[in-house]
């Protein structure tokens, strides 16, 4: 589920991950591998395998192996100079 397989002659295969905008991610040699070690791979980066080809994809894997988007923190203020203020530990400052 969710892996598209493109036959591209005279290239040499590679995996290429795209993110949910079609920006690719990462390229990933594939042409010193196995079939089992391709297998292995891609169930590793949690690509779901369907029993058949229409069978149902379960609802936790509709968008595998998308990980999740990354939490932004709101920015913070510039000082006088310019610069963003370093962030502090608790431990620096124990009255917080």
């Amino acid at each position: 589920h969710n892996l598209e397989m493109k036959h591209l002659p005279g290239a040499d295969p590679e995996l290429v991950l795209l993110s949910h905008r079609y920006e690719e991610l990462e390229r990933i040699p594939l042409s010193d591998m196995t079939r089992e070690e391709i297998n292995q791979l891609v169930q590793e980066l949690g690509f779901y395998r369907k029993e058949t080809p229409d069978a149902p994809v379960p609802e936790e894997f509709q968008f595998a192996p998308a990980k999740p988007l990354p939490v932004l923190l709101p920015p913070q203020a510039p000082t006088t100079d310019g610069k963003t203020p370093a962030k502090r530990d608790k431990e620096e400052r124990p009255d917080l």
